[in-house]
């Protein structure tokens, strides 16, 4: 298993980390098999969504913080709830083809790191499964 160290810089952002995961499938040389990525933290997820127009990140976050306020009616004593909350809507792991040696996304798509309760040095779990 390999991992991806991640920084964030605010409370709620949304990194791109697609090119951090092709270059360990790279040096694995999986040509076939799943693409394992996850996340190990309470506050954070991982997603799969559009990486062409950053205004789509924009918009998952401010409706996130509409559904889930920050500063909402909760009895979780650390005072981060809602970025419990949040990951656990958005989730805490994707898998992904591999195919012809690259991660089966579509044209449009790119892998997320989600951060709910930062700034904070956080780690992906990345675990490539070759096909035989």
């Amino acid at each position: 298993m390999d991992k991806i160290q991640v920084t964030t810089h605010a409370r709620a952002e949304l990194i791109d980390i697609t090119r951090e995961v092709d270059k360990l499938l790279a040096k694995q040389a999986t040509k076939e098999g799943i693409c394992y990525i996850y996340v190990p933290h309470t506050t954070a997820a991982i997603m799969i969504n559009e990486n062409a127009d950053p205004s789509v990140r924009e918009d998952i976050l401010n409706d996130l913080n509409r559904l889930v306020p920050w500063n909402g009616r909760y009895t979780h004593s650390e005072g981060n709830a809602a970025a419990h909350i949040k990951s656990t809507l958005v989730g805490s792991s994707v898998s992904v083809p591999v195919s012809f040696g690259k991660l089966a996304l579509g044209t449009w798509q790119g892998v997320y790191f989600c951060e709910f309760d930062g700034p904070r040095c956080r780690e992906v779990f990345v675990q490539i499964i070759k096909k035989e």
